[in-house]
């Protein structure tokens, strides 16, 4: 048959297709599409709703509901697993840290100018300061080395298999966090002003008091606050009698300096004070602002206290002020420091998650393969936390965000961190590209007409 006598099927004006800017109800059924691929997504990947997904008939997040005894078990073995590593770290730092604070203060015990139980003191109190910011490392620390472990061993694989989700390795992490975090807080605005407190009224002991019967010939003993040098030039050994006693000391425009032939040890006197016996003194008396009051003095006999006058406040130091205070001061050292201390449990928690975040990997992945991206990131957040602290204690950030924002910014990382599965996911399902399904034209099979055959067709 020939083309043209196939008869030409005319398409409904209804059925023709419309311009896409005129009809948007055909982008309906595609838009329900999008929303019901993203919902059943995130239902599937977290269980956000785990009641509606049990009235489906779905088993898989029954496990915490259903078992609550192989629940608890199964977070004792994670929270163990985070425990242990935990702990070894957290003693590592506590060790470096201390060796790193005896390292400035042994070479003044050694010269005489601390005691032995006065450097184990401020110590001592160095490290309960340092525990707000060692404990959140650890932890995380911790997480990441406990997870990596897992996952290198298949035990990832296994409890994933048995029916665990995001959800029940978060429970056990979620809870360590949270009571390890309130130990920090406590230690951050309790502790933390104590030992402040303390470390400085002991400096400033030790700055008037100078051991001098430990003191050896030949070298110069200045005070921590440079008011006070003392040079022996001879002595026999320690406790014993010095020979060209030398003696500077400074207060304002004020200079004092004694020298004496001989000097007896310090002994004790009333009121546990100490005093050293000279011999031979001669005493100078300068006065910058005055030089008509300069004076000298020599005397055969001359009772010295060593340790002079201790000092009496020492001036106001936010660090060592109370939290009750921080609460109602309005200057920016002390805003930095009120906002810092009450970050430091938030970030424990933050530190914790991101660390259970980071910990994942593939299956029989290196147990150690996600530590180098861990300590990268938290320094980055420690950095921005010492960064965002300095600019509130100068006024360059106000109270409002404050230090805030580095939280903020820990928390909104975190939360894409865990997310980028689920996303990527959720992208692949979503019908991009496609057009709504439009009508389609009928097709209309040809009319066939049936004529006699002549001689030449039938041949």
């Amino acid at each position: 048959m020939a083309p043209s006598d196939v008869p030409c099927t005319t398409i409904p004006q209804e059925e023709r297709w419309q311009p896409c800017n005129k009809n948007y109800i055909n982008y309906l059924p595609a838009l329900l599409k999008i929303g019901h691929s993203i919902v059943t997504s995130l239902l599937d990947e977290w269980s956000l709703w785990p009641g509606a997904a049990a009235l489906a008939g779905d088993d898989k997040v029954r496990y915490a509901g259903e078992n609550w005894f192989g629940a608890l078990k199964t977070d004792s073995y994670l929270i163990g697993e985070i425990l242990r590593p935990f702990a070894g770290v957290l003693c590592l730092f506590v060790l470096l840290f201390a060796g790193y604070s005896l390292t400035g203060m042994l070479s003044d015990a050694v010269n005489g100018l601390l005691p032995v139980g006065t450097i184990a003191a401020l110590t001592s109190l160095k490290l309960l300061i340092a525990l707000e910011v060692l404990i959140p490392i650890s932890l995380f620390i911790a997480v990441v080395a406990a997870f990596g472990r897992l996952q290198a061993d298949s035990e990832i694989t296994a409890m994933l298999a048995l029916g665990m989700g995001p959800r029940q390795f978060l429970r056990p992490v979620l809870g360590l966090a949270l009571g390890l975090a309130m130990c920090v807080g406590g230690l951050s605005l309790f502790v933390r002003p104590w030992a402040y407190a303390t470390s400085h009224e002991i400096s400033r002991r030790a700055a008037a008091e100078l051991d001098v019967n430990a003191m050896e010939p030949g070298t110069f003993y200045a005070s921590h606050d440079g008011a006070q040098v003392v040079f022996l030039g001879k002595r026999a050994g320690p406790h014993g009698a010095a020979q060209n006693v030398f003696i500077a000391k400074r207060k304002g425009a004020h200079i004092e300096v004694i020298f004496a032939r001989r000097a007896n040890p310090a002994v004790p006197v009333q009121n546990g004070q100490r005093s050293v016996h000279l011999s031979g003194v001669h005493v100078y008396q300068f006065d910058h602002g005055h030089p008509e009051q300069d004076r000298s003095l020599v005397a055969e006999g001359l009772n010295l206290n060593p340790d002079g006058r201790v000092a009496g406040g020492g001036g106001y130091s936010p660090v060592a002020a109370t939290t009750a205070h921080l609460l109602a001061a309005s200057d920016a050292a002390d805003i930095a420091e009120r906002q810092w201390r009450f970050s430091t449990g938030f970030s424990t928690l933050l530190l914790a998650l991101l660390g259970a975040a980071l910990s994942r990997g593939r299956p029989r992945q290196s147990r150690y393969a996600r530590f180098g991206p861990a300590i990268l990131a938290y320094c980055i957040y420690y950095l921005l936390c010492t960064t965002a602290r300095v600019w509130v204690q100068h006024g360059v950030v106000g109270r409002v965000p404050g230090l805030w924002w580095a939280p903020a910014a820990l928390a909104l990382a975190t939360l894409l961190i865990w997310c980028a599965p689920s996303a990527r996911r959720v992208v692949r399902r979503l019908p991009f590209g496609t057009e709504p399904e439009m009508p389609v034209p009928p097709v209309h099979p040809p009319q066939m007409s049936w004529m006699p055959a002549g001689g030449q067709d039938a041949a």
